[in-house]
C-alpha cells in the first residue's frame, strides 16, 4: 500500500472510530444537557490533536509506551488512531513519570460541555489549554473569536496551537497564569476549567458578567458556579467525580491523608467518603469528616456546595449558610461552622 493509500486508509478508520466513540459516548448520557454537542464531537478529528500519547506499557512491566501517528509501522499507526477515539484519558506529556498534561476522556469532556449550556455568542475562556482539542469542540459550537483558552507552559500553548490549525479552527491561545483569568479578553460569560485547584480564583469572577457560569474540578468533583456579581459566585457540584491535573502555577492541592485510623474500611473505600475527604481538608480530621458522613446519610455530590464571597470562600453541605461550612484554601477570614 503505498502512502497515499495508508493516509486515505487511516482517515476512513479516523471517521468509523470517530463515529463509534460519539455513540458510546451519546450510550452514556454525557450528552443529555446539551444534545447539540453531538454535533461537535462528530465534527472535530480527535486524532490531530494527539499526534502521540502514551498508554501503559504492555504486560503490566510498569512504564509507559509511546503511540505515533507518523510511525513507519502501518499496524502501529491503526493502533494509534483507534486509541485516539477510545473513552478514556490520554497522556500526552509526562516529565520524569509524572503526568504533566493529557486529553481528558471524552465522555467527560462531554458532560462538562454540556453542563456548560452555552448559547450562541457567548465567550469562553477555558482554563488549560491541553491538546487544544476541547477549545476546537468550543470553537465548532460558537466560532474561534468567542473562544479563548490559557496556559502557563508556553510548550503547551505551541502544540495546541498547532493541532487546532491543522484541524482548521483559530481561538484565542494565550501563555500565561490561568488562575489570573485573561483580563484583556473578558468580560466572558462562562468560564471552564479543565485541570484541578484548591479553590476558586477571584480573578475569574471578576472576568464574567452577571449571569456567567464558571465550570470547575473542585476537590474530587465538578462544581458549577453562578456569578451574582464581581465579587460574588454560588452553586453546587455535579453528580460525577472528576480527576485532573492540578493547576500549573496555582499552589498545588495538599496530599489527602492517609492517617484514617478509626474510620471504617467502607468509608475508606467510599468515593463519596473520599471527595468529604478532599473537599474539608484542612478544617476536619478524618474521624470528623466520617461521624459527619454518617450522620448526614453519606450524601453524594450534589448535596454540596460552594460561595465565593468578596472576603472569603468556602464549600457547604445543603446550604451555603447551614449548618456545615468549611473555608476553602487562601480564604481570609473564613467561616466554619463544626460538625
Amino acid at each position: 500500500m503505498g502512502g497515499l493509500d495508508l493516509d486515505r486508509g487511516l482517515d476512513d478508520l479516523a471517521a468509523s472510530a470517530r463515529a463509534a466513540m460519539v455513540r458510546a459516548v451519546e450510550a452514556s448520557g454525557a450528552f443529555a444537557a446539551d444534545p447539540r454537542w453531538r454535533e461537535a464531537f462528530g465534527a472535530v478529528p480527535r486524532h490531530l490533536f494527539v499526534p502521540y500519547y502514551y498508554v501503559s506499557a504492555a504486560g503490566g512491566a510498569g512504564g509507559f509506551e509511546r503511540r505515533w501517528g507518523e510511525s513507519p509501522d502501518p499496524r502501529t499507526r491503526e493502533r494509534w488512531v483507534r486509541g485516539a477515539y477510545e473513552d478514556t484519558p490520554l497522556a500526552t506529556r509526562l516529565r520524569d513519570g509524572e503526568l504533566l498534561s493529557s486529553s481528558s476522556q471524552p465522555s467527560l469532556m462531554a458532560l462538562m460541555l454540556a453542563e456548560l449550556r452555552v448559547e450562541p455568542g457567548d465567550r469562553v475562556l477555558e482554563i488549560g489549554a491541553g491538546t487544544g482539542y476541547n477549545a476546537a469542540l468550543l470553537s465548532y459550537r460558537l466560532g474561534d473569536d468567542h473562544v479563548t483558552t490559557v496556559d502557563l507552559d508556553p510548550e503547551i500553548t505551541e502544540s495546541a496551537r498547532r493541532h487546532l490549525a491543522a484541524a482548521g479552527y483559530h481561538p484565542t491561545v494565550v501563555t500565561g497564569d490561568g488562575a489570573r483569568g485573561v483580563p484583556e479578553r473578558a468580560p466572558f460569560d462562562r468560564i471552564i476549567a479543565t485541570c484541578r485547584l484548591a479553590s476558586i480564583p477571584r480573578a475569574w469572577i471578576a472576568q464574567c458578567r452577571p449571569g456567567a457560569l464558571v465550570l470547575t474540578p473542585l476537590a474530587t468533583g465538578l462544581v458549577a458556579l453562578t456569578v451574582g456579581d464581581a465579587g460574588h459566585a454560588e452553586g453546587h457540584f455535579l453528580h460525577t467525580p472528576a480527576y485532573f491535573v492540578p493547576l500549573r502555577g496555582a499552589s498545588r492541592p495538599a496530599p489527602e491523608p492517609t492517617a484514617l485510623s478509626g474510620v471504617p474500611r467502607r468509608a475508606r473505600e467510599s468515593d463519596l467518603f473520599r471527595f468529604l475527604l478532599s473537599l474539608t481538608r484542612g478544617s476536619l480530621e478524618p474521624r470528623e469528616a466520617y461521624a459527619l458522613w454518617e450522620r448526614e446519610g453519606m450524601p453524594d455530590r450534589r448535596r454540596y456546595g460552594v460561595t465565593v464571597g468578596v472576603r472569603h470562600a468556602w464549600a457547604w453541605l445543603d446550604q451555603p449558610e447551614g449548618p456545615y461550612a468549611w473555608p476553602l484554601p487562601g480564604s481570609s477570614g473564613a467561616r466554619l461552622v463544626e460538625p
